[in-house]
């Protein structure tokens, strides 16, 4: 379970395909139009990142079921190419809703061997990777680092100068900014801001 009871995190499977794509298209478009546009372009996370993260049991999702806040609508979930993903506005009562998506790494990622600044502890660790949220609930993505700390205790993330969305999130989830890496294999716009929480 996750900090608000109603919600919960389980692993993603190769059905939840284009709902994942719709929640990293919306988080493409709330970053361009909040002075991110680089950090996914208009393509990151490519469809092939999705699929190989699924079959590789690395994404999960962050859930609750329709009526459970007192609504069951879910208009502004997001849409591929026009279509929404649920056949209708309305989810049947109790249907399960798709809040966010996350992508679990188990360290050492390469990207974080370097560091200007310095990470808390050298510890072995969890990296939290590709996060975005359906819109469907608030503080969507805070419940999806607060489930991965109190799963895994140590926990790593990045993100963009310009995403101060994400920076925030990660800051009032307890997260400490350690200083700032390099991503590998990425030419040009490869600096991030480096951060870390470790409970336990």
């Amino acid at each position: 379970m996750t900090g608000n009871d109603k919600r919960s995190v389980r692993v993603a499977t190769m059905d939840d395909f284009d709902a994942i794509r719709a929640m990293y298209a919306r988080a493409r478009e709330l970053m361009a139009a909040n002075g991110n546009p680089t950090q996914w372009a208009d393509r990151f996370p490519l469809d092939s990142t999705v699929r190989n993260d699924i079959e590789e049991g690395r994404a999960r999702l962050l859930v609750d079921h329709a009526g459970a806040d007192g609504a069951d609508t879910v208009a502004g979930h997001g849409a591929i190419d026009g279509e929404d993903i649920y056949a209708g506005t309305d989810a049947p009562a109790g249907a399960e809703r798709i809040l966010a998506v996350f992508v679990l790494c188990p360290g050492p990622d390469p990207s974080y061997a370097t560091i200007d600044g310095a990470w808390l502890d050298d510890d072995d660790y969890m990296a939290v990777h590709r996060v975005a949220a359906s819109g469907l609930g608030p503080h969507a993505g805070r419940d999806c680092l607060d489930w991965a700390v109190a799963h895994y205790g140590n926990v790593r993330m990045d993100t963009h100068r310009n995403n101060r969305a994400m920076q925030h999130v990660m800051e009032s989830s307890g997260f400490t900014r350690c200083g700032v890496i390099e991503l590998v294999n990425r030419e040009g716009d490869a600096e991030r801001l480096a951060y870390q929480r470790h409970d336990r």
